[in-house]
């Protein structure tokens, strides 16, 4: 099958008349993935991804891992779409994708050596243990996102359009702040200090970031913070990135748990003002969160608008069903925000137009929010469920929530 490359049919021919330096030449000269222009749409781009065989221990297959796009193959059991095909006499390894040119995604590789019925195995023992081996891009020329547990970090595909995400690297002029590892009432949790920070002035306005072990330890994203706080796109802010704790427990307190969310409002914002001087103002609070977490932070603004004044949303799992129901599509939380009263309370939404299994949900809030009269600011990534896409979307949301 001819490669839909431009670059792949011109080494297709170069190996015919160089050889195997050909190859060589193709891999001296080539940042991966390759972004080309689509023939048929200025909008979009052909991405190749790639990968060089290693000829002392040759793949059999080779699956490219797209977040969120190969999630959905895998959902419909068929991942046979993300293998990659060799190009004859080279060991170069290669997949295209026609892909809007504002994409965001993270992406791995899966390098199998093994019958190819078990590589395409879409059980979820078989996928943990795809997820469990898979590899970033060794020649990618592109930023990076780490991982927990232990899992390899991806690689992270931005097309030219991408939304900027300027406040994520790090910046040598900019004063850092301090992180504080605490436990509360037997919870870890990992508070961010604005530069200059002073304890008991009762001013900082506060943010609180749900799945805080991976915005802390993980991504790194008190840098984040530090830039927002240099250019003053947040005013100085005690953001308290609360830990989760362990898988179990984070379906019980991120599926609109009153426990949970009681405890930030009336165990953990009190240790805040107390300990950094975070205000009790609920104008000037945060509380955001992603998939579950999105969905646990627009119920913390239900169930206790006094003490969370902005919900920050990013891919919720507004499709959640509660305990007396058993319809996946219930959206319970939505139909509350139907009948109650308007809350004084505002919304920052945000999900990927990859992310089949929430895009209607999210659009739904939307529009019942606006209907009754709330304050929604609402957005749509071209990308997944992904923090490669979300650690931007943070930034702009508290942003948008905590600006001036």
């Amino acid at each position: 099958m001819e490669p839909q490359s431009p670059a792949l049919r011109q080494l297709v021919e170069d190996i015919r008349t160089d050889g195997p330096r050909a190859t060589e030449d193709f891999w001296r000269h080539t940042a991966t993935p390759l972004v080309e222009p689509d023939p048929d749409n200025p909008a979009y781009r052909l991405v190749t991804f790639l990968w060089r065989d290693d000829p002392a221990d040759p793949a059999t297959d080779v699956l490219a891992l797209l977040h969120t796009v190969t999630d959905k193959d895998r959902h419909a059991r068929d991942l046979s779409p993300h293998l990659m095909e060799k190009v004859p006499g080279t060991d170069v390894w290669a997949i295209s994708h026609r892909l809007r040119a504002d994409h965001r995604a993270s992406y791995q590789f899966f390098v199998a050596r093994g019958p190819r019925e078990e590589t395409l195995r879409t059980d979820r023992e078989a996928w943990l243990r795809v997820l469990d081996a898979a590899v970033p891009d060794p020649l990618g020329t592109g930023p990076s996102l780490p991982a927990k547990d232990g899992r390899h970090p991806s690689s992270v595909l931005e097309l030219p359009d991408a939304p900027a995400q300027k406040w994520a690297p790090p910046r040598s002029e900019v004063a850092r702040g301090e992180r504080v590892e605490a436990e509360v009432d037997g919870r870890p949790v990992s508070v961010h200090l604005p530069a200059g920070h002073r304890a008991g002035n009762g001013s900082y306005a506060v943010a609180v970031l749900l799945d805080g072990e991976m915005w802390g330890p993980v991504l790194g994203f008190g840098d984040t913070l530090d830039n927002l706080h240099a250019e003053q796109r947040i005013p100085p802010t005690v953001t308290l990135l609360v830990h989760t704790m362990g898988r179990d427990r984070r379906v019980t307190d991120l599926s609109c748990s009153e426990e949970f969310v009681d405890w930030l409002a009336d165990v953990l914002l009190p240790w805040a003002a107390e300990a950094y001087g975070a205000t009790g103002d609920p104008a000037r609070t945060v509380v955001a969160g992603q998939s579950a977490g999105g969905l646990t932070a627009a119920f913390a603004a239900f169930r206790r608008p006094e003490r969370f004044g902005n919900a920050l949303s990013q891919s919720g799992s507004f499709w959640w069903p509660d305990g007396t129901e058993f319809d996946s599509g219930s959206e319970w939380l939505t139909r509350q925000y139907a009948v109650r009263e308007k809350l004084p309370v505002r919304f920052r939404l945000e999900v990927g137009l990859q992310e089949w299994m929430l895009l209607p949900q999210n659009r739904h809030l939307r529009d019942v929010l606006r209907a009754r009269g709330y304050e929604v600011d609402y957005h749509e990534f071209n990308g997944g469920h992904d923090y490669a896409c979300w650690r931007g979307g943070l930034a702009s949301g508290l942003a948008g929530l905590l600006g001036s």
